[in-house]
């Protein structure tokens, strides 16, 4: 593993920047976030198709920006990608290991999480990144190797704040940074930071979108 610390920049919802040396990764940036989330970015992830984490148009933007960055992402997006792209985007599924702008990835988990049993689940992949930062995409995947940083989801159409707390408790990470809460209002936000912080048994925190921090 590299020495030299990542940061994290947090973008709106479940997007986020993580670079080290000059390189940039960026993961879901969907339409929720910002139109230039990806722009710059040497590797994009994506978790899934629905369009909070994956946005077609964030992704064409980046790519155009940036001839030699590439995507690693599940198929029901590749195959959105892959002809106006050809050998830039990558199929990737659980159990998956590769590295993309200098840092190693681990893929890890199969389908969404539940919504409501009458919606059909969807595939859903987590990335695990230089074995230390785990963003699950929309799903509790707990990942068979430790995790320094869990980028977790916090409110969804398909969670409860119970099923976030024992979330927490079971991967045991380090510390937890707030993704997946663009829906979550300013009345919200306290009580899910309470909560979460005194009963998951871990260090809980929340970035504002552009704000950054080393890991």
């Amino acid at each position: 593993m590299n020495a030299s610390s990542l940061t994290l920049t947090k973008k709106t919802h479940s997007c986020v920047r993580l670079e080290r040396n000059g390189q940039t990764l960026v993961i879901d940036p969907g339409g929720f976030s910002e139109d230039d989330a990806a722009v710059g970015a040497d590797a994009i992830l994506v978790t899934h198709e629905h369009p909070d984490h994956f946005n077609e148009a964030r992704l064409r933007a980046a790519l155009e920006s940036n001839p030699a960055a590439r995507v690693w992402t599940l198929r029901s997006v590749a195959e959105q990608l892959s002809a106006a792209f050809p050998g830039r985007v990558h199929t990737v599924g659980h159990g998956d290991t590769f590295t993309a702008a200098g840092l190693d990835v681990q893929v890890h988990g199969e389908l969404h999480a539940v919504i409501h049993p009458d919606i059909p689940r969807i595939t859903n992949i987590g990335f695990l990144v230089d074995g230390s930062v785990f963003h699950p995409g929309d799903a509790l995947t707990v990942p068979d190797h430790p995790v320094d940083t869990l980028l977790l989801p916090v409110m969804a159409p398909w969670s409860k704040i119970s099923e976030v707390i024992d979330y927490v408790r079971e991967v045991k990470p380090r510390r937890a940074i707030d993704v997946h809460d663009a829906l979550l209002t300013d009345l919200a936000r306290p009580i899910y930071d309470t909560q979460i912080g005194s009963l998951g048994g871990t260090d809980h925190g929340r970035l504002t979108p552009g704000d950054a921090t080393r890991l």
